[in-house]
């Protein structure tokens, strides 16, 4: 069976509604799937209750944005209860800090001499379907960038951004297990790849903090990344999951890109986590 387990919707930054996810992993062949948005679930049961006569294999997840030393670390969350209280106070604390960077590189701009009124920029709302979040829909409705890579490469950069103080990997793992759920790391190749890449040493104290497995499978890692992730898992029981991180359109990926199949994963205790139309 074909497998995405990384697919964001219009709950974070992704194009798709829920509707839309179902309809696209029909079209494209997958059997498997889970909706992973950045610190929420959302959409997460409202997906699942499209789930009826699909034929469809899904997991409850979402993608917990944490720092550690300086490294920003997703850490997906599967088989989680989403209406878990922790989690969701968790979730609730790391979304209002995205939306206070979302703020404060507004406020940064027009310190910058930028033509921008932040009563205006606070008032803005746009449609969901659009993906990304709102600073930057903002800004290209107002004609200061063209979409999220101009965002990132020309404005974002004279801004001296930081990331917020997320909670600390141990702490997201903590509540994910609380949750009923498995922690496992989202494309460390991606997240590790300016801090001296996937190593033993790179990935030990994830093991510390209690991670159960790696997104081995990524459109972020070469066969050598994805070879070393597995046997990695391998070596130390743990997890191994795949997933595109589709956006529904939105920066350039392609659903089920890796082409993953359950046989390629080691999914563990999720087995039983997983819901069927």
């Amino acid at each position: 069976m074909r497998v995405d387990l990384h697919i964001h919707t219009t709950a974070s930054d992704g194009c798709w509604t829920p509707e839309e996810v179902v309809a696209g992993v029909r079209a494209e062949g997958i059997g498997l799937f889970a909706v992973t948005d950045h610190d929420s679930v959302a959409n997460v049961a409202i997906t699942a209750a499209l789930l009826d006569d699909t034929g469809l294999a899904f997991l409850y997840g979402t993608e917990v944005s944490t720092m550690d030393d300086g490294i920003l670390f997703h850490i997906l969350g599967y088989g989680i209860d989403p209406a878990h209280p922790g989690l969701s106070a968790l979730l609730a604390e790391n979304h209002a800090k995205l939306e206070a960077t979302d703020d404060s590189d507004i406020r940064k701009l027009i310190a910058l001499g930028y033509p921008l009124v932040y009563e205006d920029y606070l008032a803005y709302d746009y449609d969901r379907r659009r993906g990304g979040f709102k600073s930057l829909n903002y800004l290209i409705d107002q004609g200061f960038c063209t979409g999220p890579h101009d965002f990132f490469d020309n404005l974002r950069a004279k801004l001296n951004h930081q990331w917020p103080d997320f909670v600390h990997p141990t702490e997201a793992i903590a509540a994910i297990r609380a949750a009923g759920g498995a922690p496992v790391l989202a494309h460390p190749g991606a997240s590790l790849k300016r801090h001296g890449g996937v190593t033993e040493e790179t990935l030990a104290p994830l093991l510390d903090y209690g991670i159960q497995g790696l997104e081995s499978y990524s459109q972020y890692h070469d066969a050598e990344t994805t070879a070393f992730c597995v046997d990695w898992c391998e070596r130390h029981g743990l997890l191994i999951t795949g997933g595109s991180d589709y956006h529904g359109g939105f920066v350039g990926r392609q659903l089920g890109v890796p082409v993953v199949d359950t046989a390629d994963l080691r999914l563990g205790e999720l087995a039983a986590k997983i819901i069927r139309g």
